[in-house]
């Protein structure tokens, strides 16, 4: 039986971010629905839910003083907040998956993926989403027809920041066309599972050849 590298490997965290109406949802929409090991961290958070939000699914919604006493007994990858409210990464669901060899997606800004960089450098992987242009990001915003135009300036002058960050990332996508973005963002995906250090049972199964050859 040949070494089965899909199966025996450990999963990873793959951190996507962009400014909003980059193309980092729909992305991550596709690769959830095209490849069955991967799923999507669920945060914790204080904001109320929105209309047809799950409490487990979407979030984990918590009250300020239970999130702070999650935050005491150290039960955060990281957190931070956003927009007046806090939003943070469970350590256990994300453990679980990545020793079940599962893949897991994080949507967080550069902050949240410097701390996880700080605490699971190994498992991590940084996809930073550009769009082609901050006339097209405008565009983006307002057609999704979603949030006022305060929000809408407030998301634009938070892009600014954002994108003055793309350095912190181990690979930056300009999402000028959607399919070949995903198509980048799959490679990526594919070769980093490959790294000797996410296969788990390749030193053993090396050690297994070795011992063939001696005994031939």
């Amino acid at each position: 039986m040949g070494f089965d590298h899909d199966s025996q490997r450990r999963g990873l965290m793959l951190v996507l971010s962009s400014p909003s109406g980059a193309g980092k949802t729909t992305l991550t929409r596709r690769l959830l629905k095209e490849d069955d090991t991967v799923q999507m961290s669920v945060s914790a958070t204080t904001r109320a839910p929105r209309p047809g939000e799950v409490d487990g699914v979407d979030y984990f919604f918590v009250s300020p003083s239970d999130f702070d006493a999650m935050i005491k007994d150290d039960h955060f990858y990281e957190h931070a907040t956003v927009f007046d409210h806090q939003y943070g990464t469970p350590r256990g669901p994300v453990d679980t998956a990545l020793d079940g060899g599962r893949d897991v997606i994080f949507d967080i800004d550069w902050q949240g993926a410097q701390e996880l960089a700080g605490k699971a450098k190994d498992d991590l992987v940084r996809v930073f989403i550009l769009p082609p242009s901050i006339a097209a990001l405008a565009d983006r915003l307002k057609s999704r027809g979603q949030d006022s135009e305060e929000t809408i300036a407030r998301r634009m002058a938070r892009a600014e920041d954002e994108i003055s960050h793309w350095d912190a990332y181990d690979y930056v996508l300009v999402n000028d066309d959607l399919d070949e973005t995903f198509n980048r963002l799959t490679a990526i995906v594919r070769a980093e599972r490959l790294k000797r250090s996410r296969q788990s049972q390749l030193f053993q199964f090396v050690r297994t050849l070795q011992s063939e050859r001696q005994r031939s």
